[in-house]
């Protein structure tokens, strides 16, 4: 990073106001897992009640939100709302839960969490639980244990009793809280992606009339297996330009391999990724918008096809120009990922002002 970039990074003032605030809160502690958004796209049809144009919701769950232009570009931010969270698969004859797993899980992340099973009758609280180490034989301690072999114990004394609460197929969080930290970092579940679905409405939000372009900001769901909801409604709004939010690996903790990620950290600044799934023009308008507006920016570089939403966003219909901006984040799919309130806040304002940089006639063919 540069001098100027540095002084970027040290002078960015977060514009971020009280009621976005409390609509990143609400996401982050609204139950989301994949197939299981509906009370997360309620959030956000509520926040972009206001100040969007237009409001549709997909038969896949997508909420698409616009605000529209005078020509005839389309611009299309897409975060995921979905989370990595669990299911109900079994209950056994003694009350406890067994579970299958909605996107990628460590298992040694999940001993000894406190759980939420989101049921129709509410929540009902539960906790993920092993034998004591007293109890393991030297060959379990030195092994983590398989998905399969955990339960959710929610305190029922039997079968019946957990079955008035608790139904096959009713999801499974960690127990959902926003934690600050110091210099302006926030800790919880599920920063992937609550961060994505708060910057690309937070941008919509900052977009100043008239637009040249219409923006097209999208929740979109159950990225978390298989990069679907991207993929349905990127077809449906036929964008000419995308650009996909999710979180990236921060290597500022120990044990990260910087040589292979790059050096990325929490509070520097957005992530702008170069390389084979982004668009090189969009890459540059990306930058210079960082540029001109003194917001601070981070590089990173990947040689193949993103696991997130600018991989479909990509290959949809006859192919769009295609960007991703990543909020930097440490411990992902984990209880306590953390995040930086100066990275969400600078990438939604970058966002704004590519969307309203966009004029007529604007070409993004490498």
């Amino acid at each position: 990073m540069g001098a100027s970039e540095a002084d970027a990074v040290r002078q960015w003032e977060p514009k971020s106001d009280t009621v976005a605030k409390q609509f990143f809160r609400q996401l982050v502690e609204t139950p989301r897992p994949s197939g299981y958004e509906q009370s997360a796209q309620e959030h956000v049809r509520r926040y972009a009640a206001d100040w969007a144009d237009q409001i549709t919701t997909d038969v896949h769950g997508n909420v698409v939100c616009c605000r529209r232009g005078t020509g005839a570009g389309r611009l299309m931010l897409a975060g995921h709302c979905d989370q990595i969270g669990m299911l109900v698969s079994h209950i056994d004859d003694n009350g406890f839960l067994y579970f299958q797993p909605i996107g990628g899980w460590d298992s040694q992340q999940l001993i000894g969490q406190h759980v939420t099973v989101w049921g129709n009758s509410g929540a009902v609280a539960g906790v993920i639980a092993r034998k004591p180490i007293h109890l393991l034989r030297p060959e379990e301690r030195d092994k983590a244990p398989k998905l399969e072999d955990l339960w959710v114990d929610i305190g029922a004394k039997d079968r019946a009793e957990a079955e008035q609460c608790v139904r096959i197929g009713d999801p499974i969080t960690l127990y959902l809280e926003l934690r600050p930290l110091r210099n302006e970092l926030l800790c919880g579940p599920g920063m992937d992606n609550a961060s994505g679905v708060w910057v690309v409405l937070e941008a919509l939000r900052r977009v100043k009339s008239p637009l040249c372009w219409s923006v097209f900001a999208v929740s979109t769901v159950q990225e978390e297996i298989g990069l679907r909801g991207a993929q349905t409604s990127a077809f449906g709004v036929d964008p000419q330009v995308a650009i996909a939010v999710d979180v990236t690996h921060a290597t500022d903790s120990p044990g990260m391999d910087k040589n292979s990620l790059g050096r990325i950290r929490v509070g520097a600044g957005p992530v702008i990724f170069r390389g084979p799934n982004m668009n090189p023009r969009v890459v540059d308008r990306l930058l210079d918008c960082c540029r001109q507006a003194d917001i601070p920016f981070q590089l990173a570089a990947s040689g193949r096809a993103m696991p997130n939403d600018a991989n479909p966003l990509q290959v949809t219909r006859a192919g769009v120009a295609t960007g991703l901006v990543s909020i930097p984040n440490r411990y992902m799919h984990s209880a306590v990922e953390i995040v930086s309130w100066r990275d969400l806040d600078a990438a939604a304002e970058l966002l704004a002002r590519f969307a309203e940089s966009l004029a007529e006639g604007d070409s993004f063919i490498p």
